[in-house]
């Protein structure tokens, strides 16, 4: 029998009800056209400032560049931490009656019910409101997701020949001293991320992987990086995100545990210094020209019929990091099962690090 890192799973009535209120509120959805609440944003001073979760300053360059040209005069004031850092940061705000942070995209799921219930965020529907998917959204329109995010396993194929896709695949003898990965106890999606690979293949896949000899970095973007330079001998990454490489790296989804997709969910303040610049921001990002330029996944129900289907993938549940971050004593429980065989995450923020 396969042992396993001892957890309380959060019931469904637990999750369900911190997601959403059992009743809509009666707030209309809005129905101004994008150019209509982009006049608005522009008398109000043609500002937003965002707080979004990443562990790369680069990372939201290309929102807001594409915000600022499709909405012309407008600034996108985009701040990229660690959105573990980002929510306490907040939170000193909202003490001081000092909220200077218009629109937030956290990682911190467990977050939005407890600002919800102190009644700091806005209840406010963008347009394409009732199209997204119930469990991604609150139903006072508090905090919705607006986009899938995900990991997946990540090689460099200039540096590798060989096939690459499951968790398994990284015990390979040849990927000894040439596996880069983030330390899990320093990034809670990471961390869910090992999470269930141990549960499904075991502590001694772990174990094995131990023997790989690992590196170990913080920042769930810093594996790609690393691994995508030619001066590096890093081949492979799982259970992590980053950049393309240039064509040179290749990604796919394992098969044999399942990996790990949530919405990335947007709030936007009472107190909001510029609440209809935010508001045109959101609205934005729910757009059909926004979310169906492509097919992808998408938070909405009413995608193209080429789009897929983030429900109908059978080896990832979407919901399940939601449930997992609400359950904060499994979190620091699972973070220092980690912690005792990783030790502490070393080295600068990867907000720091120069990648």
């Amino acid at each position: 029998m396969r042992s396993s890192i001892p957890s309380i799973l959060s019931t469904l009535a637990v999750a369900s009800s911190a997601l959403a209120a059992p009743t809509a509120s009666a707030a209309a959805v809005e129905t101004r056209t994008l150019d209509e609440l982009h006049q608005a944003a522009l008398k109000e001073g043609g500002v937003v400032t965002l707080w979004h979760g990443g562990d790369e300053k680069y990372q939201q360059d290309g929102l807001k560049q594409a915000f600022e040209k499709r909405f012309p005069g407008m600034t996108l004031n985009s701040t990229v931490d660690l959105s573990k850092y980002h929510d306490t940061r907040l939170d000193e705000q909202i003490a001081a009656n000092n909220v200077y942070v218009d629109s937030i995209v956290l990682q911190t799921l467990h977050d939005y019910p407890r600002w919800k219930d102190q009644g700091v965020l806005m209840e406010y529907k963008p347009q394409n409101f009732e199209s997204i998917a119930e469990p991604f959204k609150d139903a006072d329109g508090a905090y919705y997701g607006y986009a899938i995010f995900g990991w997946s396993t990540t090689w460099n194929t200039q540096k590798y020949n060989g096939a690459l896709r499951d968790f398994k695949d990284a015990l390979k003898p040849e990927l000894k001293d040439k596996l880069i990965l983030t330390y899990p106890n320093d990034d809670d999606a990471v961390l869910y991320a090992f999470d269930l690979v141990i549960k499904t293949l075991g502590v001694e896949w772990f174990d094995s992987l131990l023997t790989q000899n690992p590196t170990w970095v913080r920042g769930s973007a810093t594996p790609g990086t690393q691994l995508s330079l030619a001066n590096t001998s890093y081949v492979a990454t799982f259970g992590t995100g980053g950049r393309s490489g240039g064509g040179i790296v290749n990604t796919t989804r394992p098969t044999d545990a399942p990996f790990v997709t949530w919405p990335q969910t947007a709030a936007i303040l009472k107190d909001a210094p510029h609440p209809e610049g935010a508001k045109l921001l959101h609205n934005w990002l729910l757009s059909d020209e926004k979310l169906f330029a492509s097919p992808q996944w998408t938070v909405r129900t009413d995608a193209p019929s080429n789009f897929p289907n983030i429900f109908e993938e059978k080896n990832t549940n979407v919901t399940g990091f939601r449930e997992f971050m609400l359950d904060r004593a499994n979190v620091e429980r699972v973070r220092f099962w980690f912690e005792t065989r990783l030790g502490t995450a070393q080295g600068l923020s990867p907000l720091e690090d120069a990648l």
